[in-house]
Formats: structure tokens, sequence, C-alpha cells
């Protein structure tokens, strides 16, 4: 439903989660401007946003935020709005202008100014795709129908696969978790058109409920969009297979540990967990010749086989089609993409309206030509006085890590050594790649929207399988550089800032270093505590998981994570719905050690000097509000509803008031006493890093 390849890269630990609608969202030790005298600097404290009706101590988010939260209306298109959206709004509209410039141009063919033109171009000619309806994808349903057995149907899930079509296993390639620098297949449970196993299973979940019948009238209204004969049978078909899927998934708090999704298996043993299924047809259809690969949930895996040789042929044929018009259906005539975006936009995340053509072009762009543009972004929009000053940054956050590590008042001098073994070995890449990814492979038709996109996927799937056998590509980015997000990968232990984050509110060149080290400074915490939060702890320096812990430490490291569980348990999100803490453990401990890290390195660079005071707020008070500024963030109520089971990190309230209660220098910056609502007894705080 939301366009994907299962066959990709690593799951990484970001910022932000994307939103799981079909939009897309985002999620210092700032050095001395040199060249600015410090009395010139302003505070970089956005006022106008401040609701000072409200106490610091009751709710600091909405005292730093309330008035912007207030008087801001959520765009019709967007499912959510906040800090991240405003700057990947301005990263999409100079993407447009780049890519429009690439339109206008008479390049030359096969160039990757050609591409990016052609390609746009494409998505754009909307009377072409009226006129053309379904049939792009007709050969595609015509070799699903013409299938006589489930062997015959395995074989060309495979091939569906290669074009993003999504298959009830998936598969992709990323580092041994066990031997990190060597590639190696995944095989994971999948399949699930709605958000979480949660929304098929749960009774008495309204919300959920409500889902399963608007996607059971989706389903039905683009199969018959597509003329497929069976489009209401196909409907119960589609949701009996998917809810016997979703009861063999793991839940999301079991999928989260390391350990537990790491385990190596032969062909011999697929067998054995599935017979049913020829596991090795299917990884030959994917081009995937390697004897041995990791299954990430067995159980699954098993139930699978079971599933696969219990349902009819007919039924897994209603599925493929499904499957296969749903991942097409954004790049078909308009009627597809209302339907498409009635049920994904409207029921499950309260958009009002579709995005504009254009904007979703820059999707479609942004998919299959993502580092073309992203290498013109980068040469049109970012200063590399921004990463220079980021490469300082960040090594004075690792400086401040250091430090922390060696005061920590609970871990042993064996783990100590280790950990901070680990923190040396921090790869950073900030900005953009040093090697940009070649797409020569790719042909582009600017009247061949749908076989653009097959041939793109097609491109990808292949760049991900020519990883087996071969070095760990150790430039390879996760993210585009115009992307507002930043990710720390625990297999290649790196933490990545893409250039469009390192700007206000994050980065601010123009303030002064308090309210820089309390945002940016923050987010570069937050990536390198990922490297030991509460499943990042588990991989060594080289990315290797292994237990480098003693137990004891291991034990008084989960005492502190057990009291922040319970923290954000109690964070109501909507009336009568908690946040998981469990599920979000990883994200609070990213955040709330994250700032612990930037303050430090914040009371370093001072040198042991008092800050100035600047628009009536000392330093301290203006890192504070550095970091409430960039969670300002408006959601509607469905997408509340779709992150409570999907996204693993807290929303944005939680996130700001979540973390400054367990940090004293907070409750003396805003004089916070025990009469406030965020007030938290001393003994009931909690610091890990």
């Amino acid at each position: 439903m939301f366009r994907q390849c299962l066959l990709t890269t690593a799951i990484v630990l970001a910022l932000s989660a994307c939103s799981p609608s079909t939009e897309k969202t985002a999620d210092s030790s700032a050095v001395p401007t040199a060249a600015v005298p410090v009395q010139a600097l302003g505070s970089g404290v956005e006022q106008v946003n401040f609701d000072t009706a409200i106490t610091p101590g009751d709710d600091f988010y909405r005292y730093i935020n309330g008035t912007w939260l207030r008087n801001t209306p959520i765009p019709a298109e967007k499912s959510n709005y906040g800090a991240f959206s405003v700057l990947a709004d301005e990263a999409e509209a100079n993407l447009r202008t780049l890519i429009e410039q690439a339109g206008a141009q008479t390049a030359a063919a096969g160039s990757d100014t050609q591409k990016v033109g052609d390609f746009f171009k494409s998505f754009m000619d909307e009377s072409k795709l009226e006129e053309l309806g379904a049939k792009p994808i007709q050969s595609t349903l015509q070799q699903i129908a013409a299938t006589k057995s489930r062997e015959d149907l395995l074989v060309l899930s495979a091939d569906l696969n290669r074009i993003g079509v999504q298959i009830p296993a998936g598969i992709f390639i990323d580092n041994d978790l066990k031997q990190s620098d060597h590639y190696i297949t995944y095989l994971s449970q999948s399949g699930l058109g709605l958000p979480d196993r949660d929304w098929y299973l749960s009774t008495d979940n309204k919300t959920h409920k409500d889902a399963r019948t608007a996607y059971a009238t989706y389903i039905s209204k683009v199969l018959s969009l597509a003329g497929y004969s069976r489009a209401l049978a196909a409907s119960e078909s589609v949701l009996n297979i998917e809810s016997r899927l979703a009861q063999a998934h793991w839940d999301k708090v079991k999928n989260r540990q390391a350990e537990l999704t790491y385990n190596k298996k032969t062909l011999d043993d697929l067998r054995g967990l599935a017979g049913s299924i020829d596991w090795q047809k299917l990884l030959q259809g994917l081009g995937v010749t390697e004897t041995s690969l990791v299954v990430q949930q067995p159980s699954f895996i098993q139930v699978l086989g079971k599933i696969w040789s219990e349902v009819p042929l007919q039924q897994w044929q209603d599925y493929f089609t499904f499957k296969t018009v749903d991942a097409y259906a954004p790049d078909l005539s308009d009627a597809f993409v209302q339907a498409q975006f009635d049920f994904t936009g409207r029921v499950l995340n309260g958009q009002q309206a579709l995005k504009p053509r254009w904007k979703r072009g820059v999707d479609a762009i942004d998919e299959s030509l993502g580092e073309v543009v992203g290498k013109l972004y980068v040469e049109n929009y970012f200063k590399e006085t921004s990463k220079q000053r980021m490469d300082q940054l960040v090594e004075n956050l690792r400086g401040s890590f250091k430090a922390g590590i060696e005061e920590l008042e609970w871990m042993t001098p064996a783990t100590r050594k280790a950990a901070q073994e680990k923190l040396a070995k921090f790869n950073t890449k900030i900005g953009y790649p040093k090697t940009w990814k070649d797409y020569s492979a790719l042909t582009v038709d600017p009247a061949d929207l749908v076989g653009n996109v097959m041939r793109s996927r097609r491109v990808e799937h292949q760049r991900s399988i020519d990883k087996l056998g071969k070095p760990i590509n150790r430039d390879e980015w996760l993210m585009t550089p115009y992307t507002v997000n930043a990710y720390y990968n625990p297999p290649m232990n790196e933490v990545v800032f893409p250039a469009a984050i390192l700007q206000p509110p994050f980065f601010n060149v123009a303030a002064n270093d308090a309210v820089n080290y309390g945002a940016i400074g923050a987010v570069i915490g937050h990536e390198f505590s990922h490297g030991f939060d509460d499943q990042g702890r588990k991989y060594d320096g080289d990315g290797n998981l292994r237990e480098w812990w003693t137990e004891e430490d291991a034990k008084a490291f989960s005492e502190r994570a057990n009291k922040l569980v319970a923290q954000y348990s109690q964070f109501e999100v909507l009336p009568g719905k908690f946040l998981n803490g469990e599920f979000t453990l990883g994200e609070n401990i990213g955040d709330l050690s994250g700032l612990a890290v930037a303050y430090r390195a914040y009371k370093m660079s001072l040198k042991g000097k008092e800050d100035v005071v600047i628009d009536g707020f000392t330093g301290d008070q203006r890192f504070f509000i550095g970091w409430a500024q960039v969670w300002r963030r408006l959601y509607r109520n469905e997408n509340l509803e779709v992150r409570l089971t999907s996204d693993p990190h807290s929303h944005s309230e939680a996130r700001a008031n979540g973390v400054v209660r367990n940090f004293e220098p907070w409750y003396q910056a805003f004089k916070i006493e025990p009469g406030n609502k965020l007030y938290l007894k001393p003994e009931d705080r909690v610091k890990i890093w």
C-alpha cells in the first residue's frame, strides 16, 4: 500500500520515523561562530511560539510551543505537521525546481539529467495516464491469473517482489549481525496491508474494526477498477490470508529484540520449518544463491508454510493480484490514486486532501532517482561551511559522551573500557555521500510511468542482490541528503546526518551556542545514544551482535531502562490510549541520553564561565528551549492511532516533557518545584548515560 521494495537494506534507528501515511515526514556542540562577534548572535529562541499562561513545570512542551500549536492548522494534505515538516516542505520545493530545470534541458539520452526530467514528465502526464487506465499492469495481472499451481505462483512471486510487490515473506540484504563485515540475506515476516498485527486481531478497538471494513472496501474497489472479475470475493480472500498471517506475526515488542530475531538457518533448516514452500526456487528467483540466511521470526515462517499449503490457489491469486494493483495504484489513472488515498490517507491518517500532483511526482523521483537529485540538492542548497561546523560539533559530542561514560557510577571497569572502545569506533557521515549511486542501468521513457517505476525497482533490487559476496560498502547512505532526519546504523556503527537537517530550528548559525546545543547537539547525542540504547548496546564497536557487558552491568542498565518504560507508559496519547513504553524504549533512551550528552558538551564549551543572558534567558534556559522547539508537531487523531502500534518514537509531547522531567539542570533553570505537574522526586528520575 505504501511505496516500498521488500528486498531492501537495514532498518536503522532514526531520529524521527517516516509517517506511516502516503506522505513523507521527517524527524552541538555548536562551535563558536568565529566570523560573527558573540554579541551579534541572537538567542535562537522563538518567543512568538510561547504560551506564557502555561507554567514550564506543568507542561514545558506547551509553554514553549503552545501558541504555535494553537494557531497553526495542519495542511489538508498532511497527517501531521511540525518543525520537521517545515524543512521537508522547503526541501521538496527546492527539489521541484531542480527537477523541472532538468526537464527543460535538451539532455543526452541516458544521462542523469534526461532520466530525472523524463521520469517527472511521465508522472505529470495526467491525460496519458487517464487514457491508459489499468493497461500498464494488465500483463502482470494476466501472468498471475495464468499460474496453474502454487509452485508456478511461488516462482512468479519472486519476480513480483523484484518490482516492489509485497509478498508474505520479506527478504532483504544487510550486514550479517554476527559477522558485520559480510552481507547476508534476511527472511522476515511480512504480507500485511494494515499498519500492524493488532489491527487484524483486536476485537474491542473501534478504530481497528472500522479500518478492517474500510480496507475490505478499498481492496474490492481497486480490483474492480482493474477489471478483476472476483473483486468482492478477492477482498475476502485477502483479509482471510492477512488475518492468518497477522496471528503468526511477532508483536512489536518481541520483534525489537536483536538476539531473538537473529536465527541463522540453512536451506535444509528452512525446509524443516516450512517444507510446503520451495525456498530454493523462491530465493533463486530473487537472485539469492547463498545456502544460508538469517530467519528473523522462525515461528512465523513455520505457520506461513501451513497457510501456503492450506489456502486454495485461487485465493492466493486474489492476494497477489491485489498486492500488484496496490503497489502501482499511485502510478495509474486518477480513480486508482483516489481509491488508495481514501483508505491510506483519509481512513488511516485523517488527511483531508491528496497531495498536489507535483509533490507526488517529487516523491516518485525520490524513490527512483534519489541520489541523482540528492547530488543536485547538495550542489545548489548546501554550504560546505555547515559540513565543516558539523564535523566539529560531532567530535565535541563524542568527547562529551566519553566523559559521561567515565563518570557512570553504575558501570564496572571492564564494560566501561569496552564502551569507550565502541564510542571511539563510531563512524560519522555528514551532509551527503562520498560516492554517489550509479543509475546507468535504469532506462527512463517519458511516456511510460509504470514501466519507469518497474525498471527502477528492478535496478534497486539488483543493486541490493549484488552486495552478496562483496566487501561491505561503507560509503552507502540509507537516507538522501534532502531528508530531514538522522540515523544510527548498528552493524555499521555509524551516525549519519543528512544536509537538510542542518538548518533552524535544529542548527542556527546566527544563534548563540546554547540553543544549538539543545537542538542539533541533542540530535547528535540522540544518534550516539542509539549505539548504547537497550538494543544498540548489544552490538560491539565493530557492529557485531555479541554480549560484551558483564551480568552486573546488564542488570544495572535494565533496572534504569525499566523505570523509563514505566514513565512513558503513563503518557496518554488519546483518551484511554497510552504509549507502549517497551516499544518506544530505544528512542526514549536516545532522547534522554542525547540531551544529557548535549548538555555536558555545552557546559564543557563554556570552560567554567557563565553564558551570557540574551533576550532575558540564561544559557541553560536557552539550551532547554532549543530542545523543546524542535519537537513542536500537530497530529491528526487517526495518525496517532497508527503511530501507537507502528512507530517506535514517542509523540512530540512525550519527547519534550518526558526527558526534561528526568534532568536536574532543567529543574534549576526553570525553578521547578514539587507542586508542578512534571515534577519527579529525585529518586524517581532516570539517568542512564
